[in-house]
């Protein structure tokens, strides 16, 4: 199924300008930077890039601005991100349409992705009255031992397309409540959606009282993501993107000891096994798989399903997808949009052909739509490929709607065919055995950040700490703990006795 209209490039001008707008962003067309929409694959208007005096000022004042912030009590860092979070709440669906003409997201994707920010902020100002240390028993008398955690500094979060908004706000609300100042370098692939993040951040800033470079924007090509990476005074960056781009950040901050977090690629895969609810499977399958066209990181990208019922489970997932609305994602009725670019069809194309020629048949999908609508536009049907082996190709990950059928016998072979990747982040299992399941979670199963039973590799809430192992980088972003990686840990002793008592049992002098 194919939405045969497209709104023009025109159409998403004005919609984009309506939205920013509405929210309070003034842009100055022109500069050499564009805005562009995968809608149509074509410029919305020119916008000014920083230069690097820009970025060099951005750093000094955010560095400037954080011996400030830190010194602020966090429960007052926390209302200004409860300010954030209503104004998010106050224009969630202007975002929502810069989301989606940015970067291709249905409806109820783009909202989903404005909520996941709101969400966040609930948990950060939550969080400002959380940041506990702890109490540790001393083997002297008269002494006490305690953690206690402190700001840690400048936090350069660099982001990717495909999530533009939800990734800088885990980062962000959350170094902020810690005490940190923050420098954003998003995709140049979606700037309206950061320049009205931004925006709002900073209206927020002045209406709590908040130094306005708690937050920066920079917007620019690698170039400007580059320098963040190399200058000592950004003390934590926190990058998403390719496990190439991880391979050359972590080694350059290191390089300085400064800290990264890196949320890179992702190869996620689901065991079907013959326990499984398959209408159930079926709804977690297909989303994982064709949901955001195949671009999330924890896009699911291998099936591996018990040989008893893969048959069956292959002929319901290929007619499910010859029934998959694609086209423009602001219709209620599409579920799949466009690719970003003609480049990401290029590589999909790519994919296919290379698992063909390793013995891979395509049993749905694969045909490019809307061609002679949007002749720079990428829109084409998720894919499902039937692989005999676990070949070059399939263990590679393919930021495209391309789905790969293996089959197995017995769940150690399951489990080892799903480890036997380099990406570790997002994993599933779908079974009514709880030993199978329990097996799964084990620390013989998932080798993933994420493993879920009966329920697909996306769609992660902000409650659990989200990041991989592997190539994936070894981050951590959003919940649980994951706020430590923006702090410092000092571990303090205090002697309240009038005696000095050296440890294990030291005697000097």
């Amino acid at each position: 199924m194919t939405s045969t209209a497209l709104p023009t490039t025109d159409d998403l001008r004005t919609r984009a300008r309506t939205a920013l707008d509405h929210i309070g962003v003034g842009v100055a067309e022109g500069g050499d930077f564009s805005a562009r929409t995968p809608l149509t694959g074509e410029n919305l208007f020119g916008l000014t890039a920083a230069t690097d005096a820009d970025t060099e000022d951005t750093i000094a004042a955010s560095r400037a601005a954080f011996l400030t912030w830190r010194a602020t009590p966090a429960p007052r860092r926390g209302e200004l991100v409860r300010r954030l979070g209503e104004l998010l709440r106050e224009h969630k669906s202007d975002l929502a349409d810069l989301v989606t003409i940015e970067a291709g997201k249905i409806r109820s994707e783009a909202l989903g992705e404005v909520q996941e920010m709101i969400d966040i902020c609930d948990f950060a100002v939550g969080l400002s009255r959380q940041l506990y240390g702890r109490t540790i028993a001393s083997e002297r008398p008269g002494h006490r031992l305690a953690e206690t955690w402190h700001p840690l500094g400048v936090v350069g979060v660099i982001s990717a397309f495909n999530f533009p908004a939800a990734v800088w706000s885990w980062n962000t609300a959350v170094a902020l409540v810690c005490g940190d100042t923050v420098i954003w370098k998003p995709s140049e692939l979606t700037p309206l959606i950061s320049l009205a993040c931004d925006h709002l951040l900073a209206q927020a800033a002045d209406e709590v009282g908040a130094p306005r470079d708690v937050h920066r924007l920079l917007l620019g090509d690698r170039a400007a993501g580059a320098k963040l990476v190399d200058d000592p005074r950004v003390a934590l960056v926190s990058a998403t993107g390719s496990t190439r781009m991880g391979r050359e950040v972590g080694p350059r901050v290191a390089a300085r000891f400064g800290r990264s977090l890196l949320e890179l690629g992702g190869n996620n895969a689901a065991i079907v096994a013959p326990s499984a609810d398959l209408d159930l499977a079926i709804q977690g399958i297909v989303f994982a798989a064709a949901g955001t066209a195949g671009q999330r990181c924890t896009t699911l990208r291998r099936l591996i399903v018990h040989r008893d019922i893969a048959d069956t489970l292959v002929e319901r997932l290929t007619t499910a997808y010859g029934k998959l609305p694609i086209g423009d994602p602001f219709e209620d009725t599409t579920l799949v949009g466009p690719l970003i670019s003609a480049a990401a069809l290029d590589t999909m194309n790519s994919a296919l052909t290379r698992v063909q020629a390793q013995g891979g048949k395509i049993l749905a999908g694969g045909n490019r739509r809307l061609a002679e609508a949007a002749p720079a536009a990428a829109y084409v049907e998720p894919v499902l490929v039937r692989v005999d082996a676990q070949t070059d190709v399939v263990r590679e990950e393919t930021f495209a709607p391309i789905l790969y059928v293996l089959t197995y016998d017995t769940l150690e072979e399951a489990i080892a065919l799903h480890n036997d990747v380099p990406q570790g982040l997002s994993s599933s299992i779908f079974t009514r055995d709880q030993r199978e399941a329990e097996i799964f979670l084990s620390a013989a199963g998932s080798d993933c950040g994420i493993a879920n039973v009966n329920i697909g590799t996306s769609g992660a809430e902000i409650g659990g700490a989200f990041g991989g192992e592997k190539d994936t980088g070894g981050g951590r972003e959003s919940g649980s703990d994951a706020w430590k990686a923006y702090m410092r840990s000092a571990t303090n002793t205090i002697n309240y006795s009038s005696e000095l008592s050296l440890a294990q049992g030291v005697s000097f002098l």
